[in-house]
């Protein structure tokens, strides 16, 4: 088959890959905007079940990527100076910039050609010159917006305000920090990536965000008027700026994932809220799904019903669980009137895949502190 991929990111590489190592013969171009070195962004998160699954899909990318890997069984909450810390949870994290090398290497090690700095402007009759074509071009995306009438998306701003910053202060665990300022309320969402340095996300509803004028702040203002506000939990290193701007998070859906021989990958096709850190894990798990579908067909229609079919359930279980941790943070000023300990249990459970069961097998120590900081007297 000839495969056309516009977007080279984690979900077009993977896809890319998968595709060429079940059929050498194929021929694969990925058609990428950008320059080899360009990203945004700082670390990325992967959970163990999702490892198992790179594992399984190529050893050879999984080798490279997991030896790069930091990783934690801790979620740490942050509350009026207090740090309540949950364990039994399985993340790791690796700098973006890095696991795209990992995977352009190893296209290249398969003879995938990668088109950079190659912007696609006519997706329409692009698509008429290969049997395949993949968006994978973002949450943005140009090929979705182009047969949007057979996608048929449902695009969602969200109020909150959030920015992505790194840090070489280094958080040991997935860290939620709240601060509360006369302005409102801060969320910071932090964990380290390398040795280095890690990611620092800050939120915030946009009545906080209006408040303290960071409509008329300056990057390098803003930076460092959110340093202050983070100031005992950064111990005096500062903020890093890849790019980091001031967006809305955009929940993306699409009743349809295919439209005759074009398909979505990645957050072309779906958005999941940050603060579940999946994005990077569904959209590679998006590329093992449709590269299997493949495998069990030769004809593209079949397979890519098979996708839609198997794969959307799935990812429908993940929205609705990341929708609810969206409106926990959308709505955080409620819960700062709870103790650290009754936040933590919050946070935890807030998207309804983990109960207090769930809580007993990952940390029954935390459950313990929970129940006796709530006991009636």
């Amino acid at each position: 088959m000839k495969i056309s991929i516009i977007g080279g990111g984690p979900a077009g590489m993977y896809f890319a890959i998968l595709m060429k190592k079940a059929d050498a013969a194929h021929d694969i171009t990925i058609y990428e905007r950008n320059g080899p070195d360009d990203t945004f962004g700082w670390g990325v998160v992967f959970s163990g079940k999702t490892l198992a699954n790179l594992r399984e899909a190529d050893e050879v990318s999984h080798a490279e990527i997991t030896s790069d890997f930091e990783a934690w069984d801790n979620v740490d909450v942050v509350h009026r100076d207090e740090k309540i810390s949950i364990h039994g949870n399985s993340f790791s994290g690796i700098a973006r910039i890095r696991l795209l090398k990992i995977l352009q290497r190893r296209c290249e090690q398969l003879a995938i050609e990668i088109r950079f700095g190659t912007e696609i402007s006519d997706v329409e009759s692009f698509r008429n010159n290969c049997d395949v074509l993949v968006g994978s071009d973002g949450v943005n995306s140009m090929v979705r917006k182009t047969f949007s009438d057979g996608f048929d998306p449902d695009l969602s701003t969200r109020p909150n305000k959030y920015i992505w910053y790194g840090t070489n202060q280094l958080f040991h665990g997935l860290t939620l920090t709240f601060r509360e300022t006369p302005a409102g309320v801060f969320a910071a969402h932090s964990y380290r990536f390398n040795q280095t340095t890690s990611t620092f996300i800050v939120e915030c509803d946009p009545e906080t965000w209006a408040r303290s004028g960071f409509a008329t702040m300056s990057d390098d203002t803003a930076r460092a008027r959110l340093a202050g506000v983070f100031a005992n939990d950064l111990r005096g290193d500062e903020l890093l700026s890849n790019n980091s701007k001031w967006i809305n998070f955009l929940l993306v859906k699409n009743a349809h994932w295919y439209f005759e021989n074009v398909v979505l990958l990645g957050d072309a096709l779906h958005t999941a809220h940050f603060s579940i850190g999946s994005g990077t894990k569904l959209a590679m798990e998006d590329a093992i799904a449709l590269a299997n579908c493949f495998k069990q067909t030769a004809s593209v229609s079949e397979a890519l019903q098979n996708f839609e079919r198997s794969r959307k359930s799935v990812i429908e279980d993940y929205q609705a669980a990341a929708y609810e941790s969206m409106l926990w943070f959308e709505n955080a000023r409620d819960y700062m009137n709870l103790s650290p300990v009754e936040v933590a249990y919050s946070l935890m459970t807030r998207s309804g895949r983990v109960d207090r069961d769930e809580l007993m097998k990952r940390d029954a120590n935390f459950v313990v502190l929970y129940e006796r900081a709530t006991r009636p007297v």
